[in-house]
């Protein structure tokens, strides 16, 4: 199919997500992927510095995954994984427990971020339900981000998402994400909020906050507030769906914070961008909650294509993977070569506020910038006639590489960015 007979059946056919149809230019068409590139139809190659939304953490076409998918295919599909099960799932499950926090015991899959949410949501409300008690409130940060479906939205805090839905969603209770600057104040604010409301949970992006411009947090605040909840009896979910797997320098956000989630959501790059799939872990104690002679306090919520057999299997070479010395040494050069071009754009006039964490990099630039807006895409638009893929946030540029870029491939990243701030 030529460019010209792709973009003539998109026009037609197809609605994107994240897009006002009437004013946004046109979808850019990508032929095929390799490595850490995009390469469009006239085959040049994009260097995709965010990993398409975070997921292809390992490149494009990774053949360790694509190999697992194939060796998979000749064997099981996908069955219905009610009352079934299978081996990838189970050699996922052991792997992947291996991995988490201590205290995560099971896991409940589905197939993305925002239903890896739901369910988390879902789980709180029913192990208090379950307990006797009625807890009907979520407790939730100011411009958190987690997902589009109801539940997730409701916890979610970017009006820019929930506008036209905002009578319809759960009750949410939010509070600022925790510093060593605030702590005290949100510490004080959540114990009024847990005081005055049934509150079910309490959900948060550990130590990063993606849609809000990746807004950096602090573990050892995050930890007290935590610890609050603990008191309170409020049920903790982690939503790990972006800062999962590794880009946060460890395996999990959550590695850095001594109060561990009592649910966590994973996503993205679970199964490193060749299959969708999400799992929502939870620890031994919610687990046991639905345990019953009566059937209807198990819990009742199903996917048809949950635990996926070829979606584990992926999954659970992805794994492999990041736990490989070669990842792990990749990953460790990504994040001290990050922290060197930090002290180059603090001396530019055209930046403000840099932060890194893991192989996770993001400057504001000097003004203002609106989020979804003909400034923002002109941006956007710059780069990629740059050959780097990137997404801008309103004012903020951000990066979160593959573990597979190299230090040659980084430093055009970097290089592109100073030419950028200089001609601006």
């Amino acid at each position: 199919m030529t460019k010209e007979q792709l973009l003539k059946i998109d026009a037609q056919n197809i609605w994107h997500p994240l897009t006002q149809h009437k004013t946004a230019a046109a979808p850019l068409p990508i032929a095929r992927a390799e490595g850490n590139y995009l390469i469009d139809h006239n085959g040049k190659k994009h260097l995709d510095a965010i990993s398409s939304w975070y997921t292809c953490s390992y490149g494009h076409v990774n053949p360790v995954l694509t190999n697992a998918l194939k060796e998979q295919v000749d064997q099981l599909h996908h069955v219905v994984f009610a009352g079934m099960t299978h081996e990838p799932a189970a050699r996922l499950s052991e792997k992947l427990l291996n991995i988490l926090p201590y205290n995560q015991s099971k896991l409940f899959f589905s197939e993305n971020g925002s239903t890896s949410v739901e369910i988390a949501i879902k789980m709180a409300f029913q192990y208090h339900f379950n307990r006797g008690e009625k807890r009907n409130v979520v407790l939730a940060l100011e411009n958190g981000f987690h997902g589009d479906t109801f539940g997730a939205m409701s916890a979610s805090g970017l009006s820019v998402y929930n506008g036209p839905f905002e009578d319809l969603l759960i009750k949410v209770e939010r509070i600022p994400a925790p510093t060593s600057n605030n702590i005290e104040e949100v510490l004080e604010e959540a114990a009024r909020i847990f005081e005055e409301h049934q509150v079910s949970s309490f959900i948060y992006e550990p130590l990063v906050q993606g849609a809000a411009a990746m807004q950096l947090n602090d573990p050892q605040a995050l930890c007290r507030l935590l610890r609050l909840c603990q008191e309170y009896g409020v049920v903790t979910i982690a939503d790990e769906v972006m800062t999962g797997f590794g880009k946060t320098g460890t395996y999990f956000a959550s590695d850095h914070v001594l109060n561990k989630p009592d649910i966590m959501c994973l996503s993205k790059a679970l199964t490193g961008g060749i299959m969708p799939m999400a799992i929502t872990s939870c620890s031994q104690e919610i687990y046991d909650a639905f345990l019953d002679d009566d059937t209807s306090r198990g819990f009742f919520h199903g996917h048809t294509y949950s635990g996926n057999p070829l979606g584990c299997a992926v999954a659970a070479a992805a794994i492999d993977l990041l736990t490989s010395d070669e990842i792990q040494h990749q990953l460790k050069a990504i994040v001290k070569a990050h922290q060197l071009f930090k002290s180059r754009l603090l001396e530019h006039d055209q930046v403000e506020s840099v932060r890194t964490c893991g192989v996770i990099l993001a400057f504001d630039l000097v003004g203002e910038i609106s989020r979804y807006g003909d400034e923002r895409n002109a941006i956007f638009q710059w780069f990629w006639n740059k050959e780097i893929f990137l997404r801008p946030l309103g004012r903020t540029i951000y990066i979160v590489p593959p573990f597979t870029t190299t230090a040659v491939e980084l430093q055009q990243v970097y290089e592109v960015m100073i030419e950028f701030l200089d001609q601006r």
